[in-house]
């Protein structure tokens, strides 16, 4: 089963690394994220992986040829500098040759969800696609107010939040029909077109689920590994 990880974009809202690296290879514990993203799916045995790179790409390449890891095939493609989520995945169609399925993921962000049930799960409702559904990190507590009398106050959980897309899916080759170009954003049009005709399912992962966007993530992330809550 083939592994696609988008790795291209700029991650401006941690510019303090990314203006020397691309954010797939900023160092959590001392390994690059996107190492700790391929560890989780080489436990799971999928070590086949297509790495869509973009801005500062060079890096990411010249990293896996100095670095090999067992058992793992490796692709890197460079898919352009000012192209979106969609378009790059397009880019990189014919590398996944006649996949009638495949994992895609960001370069970004760690879980420890079950990639064989995730996987099952998206074969067992033959749909286009399946994105795992996560509940993001609680940030403010809520109190109602009548004047400056708190009424009511409630300190913030993950469950107040809702679902949001936790980033690991699983594509069956039909998405392709909904990639225009290279100014496609694959969360949108293709995503809410599939939403509509039925074709868009979620997988629910209650468990670990962290997206590095800022310092305070990756603060956050390097604290949580130490303490192993990713595996």
């Amino acid at each position: 089963m083939k592994v696609v990880i988008l790795a291209g974009g700029l991650g401006s809202r941690i510019s303090e690394y990314t203006k020397s690296i691309p954010k797939p290879m900023i160092e959590v514990n001392k390994i690059p994220i996107i190492v700790h993203i391929m560890n989780h799916f080489s436990r799971y045995h999928f070590k086949d992986f297509y790495i869509a790179t973009g801005y500062k790409g060079n890096i990411i390449k010249n990293y896996f040829k100095k670095n090999t890891f067992k058992n793992w095939n490796v692709n890197i493609i460079s898919t352009g500098q000012n192209v979106m989520t969609g378009g790059r995945l397009k880019r990189i169609k014919k590398k996944l040759g006649n996949s009638e399925n495949f994992f895609l993921t960001y370069g970004d962000g760690i879980a420890n969800i079950d990639l064989n049930k995730l996987l099952n799960f998206h074969l067992k409702h033959k749909k286009i696609a399946t994105i795992s559904a996560v509940r993001p990190p609680a940030r403010f507590g809520f109190i109602k107010l009548n004047k400056n009398k708190v009424n009511y106050f409630k300190e913030k959980s993950n469950l107040d939040e809702g679902w949001i897309n936790g980033g690991f899916m699983v594509l069956n080759k039909r998405i392709f029909k909904l990639l225009k170009g290279d100014h496609t954003y694959l969360e949108r049009d293709p995503m809410e077109k599939l939403s509509n005709r039925g074709q868009l399912y979620a997988f629910k992962h209650e468990g670990f689920w962290k997206c590095m966007d800022t310092l305070r993530d990756k603060e956050i992330l390097e604290k949580n590994i130490k303490q192993k809550k990713h595996l």
